[in-house]
């Protein structure tokens, strides 16, 4: 994997989205019209944090975020979302 060249600012912090699931936990294929937006991910790079709040997660730590939390980006073909770290509801 290709390091990042990208340095959240503030709060932000850099997510890989997970793969969407592909089969149900019973065996059954989900057909691509009926995939939902995946609400986990890897974190892939932080920001400094705020004055009076430092970051609470680290690089390499998979989250859980909101189904409409962060901003979509495309670097090199990867997906990517930016988000603000109140976004992240938890970590896993």
């Amino acid at each position: 994997m290709s390091k990042i060249n990208i340095k959240p600012l503030a709060d932000r912090v850099l997510v890989k989205p997970l793969p969407a699931e592909k089969t149900t936990a019973s065996g059954l294929i989900i057909p691509d019209s009926a995939k939902e937006k995946q609400q986990k991910g890897t974190v892939m790079a932080i920001g400094t944090g705020l004055k009076d709040e430092p970051m609470t997660v680290k690089v390499d730590d998979t989250v859980l975020f909101g189904k409409y939390a962060g901003t979509e980006l495309v670097i090199d073909g990867t997906e990517y979302l930016i988000m603000r770290e109140s976004d992240i509801l938890a970590i896993v």
